[in-house]
């Protein structure tokens, strides 16, 4: 049962408090650790495809770590024990990386080849480019387990990662916005308004995608989703 905070009995010290600090701490270091591992593995699948194709399927790549306050929150609302080990089984998206890609094919060449590393686990993945959400929006989840080295032992870390092309990209941050302004309420009309933005962006990532294959032809090795 909860202790109200005005509760005379309840009491906890200063050095309970910086103790619980420093845990949550090294808790999360171990989540920016596996978050920067994946980092790494992109930045170079990035470099070597520069250097051998003379091609970037990446245009930016971006990454999160969830505050200790919006890890209490997600805790609470999803009604878990606050424990570690129970917040390590059942949150899995405490990293995060997102990669913009340049075309669809871009997409899932990458997301093949960082999931087929010998170091790395898939655990989950969710494709919401072959099936977008009723809203319409698009992008592949992938939940991968990646080993970080520490001076303990090694530490099997979860990471979320996103895969999505610019459009996408472009039609999610705006979405996240009207949300935002409208907390969450958003009028019946512009979630039609969004949903036609989400088709066109759809259509126009697959025709910049057959403009692009007319130009140049097939990479050698592109996966093509479908």
């Amino acid at each position: 049962m909860a202790i109200p905070a005005d509760d005379p009995s309840f009491t906890i010290s200063a050095s309970e408090l910086r103790s619980a600090r420093d845990e949550m701490q090294r808790f999360l270091l171990e989540y920016r650790f596996g978050m920067q591992e994946i980092e790494t593995k992109i930045g170079i699948l990035r470099e070597e495809f520069e250097h051998t194709h003379a091609y970037n399927p990446i245009e930016h790549v971006t990454s999160r770590l969830k505050s200790p306050d919006s890890l209490v929150d997600k805790v609470a609302r999803k009604g878990i024990d606050p424990d570690f080990d129970t917040i390590r089984a059942r949150i899995t998206d405490i990293a995060g990386v997102r990669i913009t890609c340049s075309f669809v094919t871009d997409v899932y060449r990458l997301f093949d080849l960082l999931s087929h590393q010998d170091d790395i686990t898939v655990l989950q993945v969710k494709d919401y480019i072959a099936e977008p959400k009723p809203n319409g929006y698009q992008s592949l989840h992938a939940i991968v387990e990646v080993p970080v080295f520490l001076s303990t032992g090694r530490v099997a870390v979860p990471v979320e990662v996103q895969f999505r092309t610019i459009a996408m990209d472009f039609w999610a941050s705006l979405e996240h916005k009207i949300y935002y302004k409208y907390a969450s309420q958003v009028p019946e009309g512009l979630l039609a308004e969004l949903k036609d933005a989400a088709d066109s962006a759809a259509a126009l990532d697959h025709r910049m995608q057959r403009l692009h294959r007319e130009l140049h032809g097939p990479r050698p090795g592109a996966i093509v989703a479908v």
